[in-house]
């Protein structure tokens, strides 16, 4: 090209994956019911068994004599911890979250719960963190110790297979995006890095401006933290 008066051009090809759905048709192989997409706006459409489940935890009755869900549900979460009953019903509510509401003047209010979980050492704070991230499809663990803002928002870096363009890399709000951001010893956290996730935790955006590049990310994630006490024991 060069000898013919032309410029070098320079290609570069980026692979960007928009939607992923599932193949109904492999998925219901070895199985006589069809497979369910719950993530599609569809309607999900359940099975008897499923059905008679359902209502068999929702008219279960306790010693008390009365109906008693929200306890068995939460007993469901981590059941190889005993105990726990009021944090693990916490838990229960952030996992089914909220309705999201918008004001008549167009300001969006949040409908995820975030959770903090205050305690003594060894009392099961982190193996609670670890169950709901292996749960949850979309959760994320971290350890605040070791984390920074940009680590759990976002960051610019260079990418050597673009000839060192300039771009995003998310963090874990980022990648726990409608889903949840488990963040271990929070109390270990630089205030600087905890005031970085103030916008995330509040209007769930990240708003990046750094080396040239102004954007406003989505982190609709909820936050379940764990923290020791000031002076580590109860005093």
């Amino acid at each position: 090209l060069k000898a013919l008066g032309n410029r070098d051009l320079t290609y570069k090809l980026s692979f960007f994956g928009t939607f992923i759905d599932e193949d109904s048709d492999w998925g219901a192989r070895g199985s006589e019911e069809k497979s369910e997409n719950i993530r599609s706006d569809e309607k999900v459409y359940l099975s008897q068994k499923d059905k008679d489940r359902f209502q068999q935890i929702s008219d279960h009755v306790g010693p008390s004599g009365k109906r008693d869900c929200f306890e068995v549900l939460a007993r469901s979460v981590a059941p190889g911890i005993q105990g726990n009953t009021d944090v693990k019903k916490g838990i229960l509510l952030m996992l089914v979250g909220g309705n999201k509401k918008a004001t008549m003047e167009g300001i969006k209010l949040r409908g995820d719960v975030n959770v903090c979980v205050l305690g003594d050492p060894a009392t099961a704070k982190s193996a609670l963190l670890k169950w709901t991230s292996t749960f949850l499809p979309r959760a994320v663990f971290a350890s605040g110790k070791s984390s920074t803002a940009a680590g759990l928002t976002a960051s610019v870096v260079k990418d050597a297979d673009l000839d060192q363009e300039k771009v995003i890399e998310p963090g874990a709000l980022m990648l726990a995006d409608n889903g949840i951001c488990c963040i271990d010893e929070f109390e270990l956290m630089d205030a600087k890095d905890m005031v970085a996730i103030h916008e995330a935790m509040e209007q769930q955006t990240i708003t990046l401006s750094k080396a040239g590049i102004q954007a406003t990310l989505n982190a609709r994630s909820s936050i379940l933290a764990s923290v020791l006490p000031k002076n580590t024991y109860y005093q």
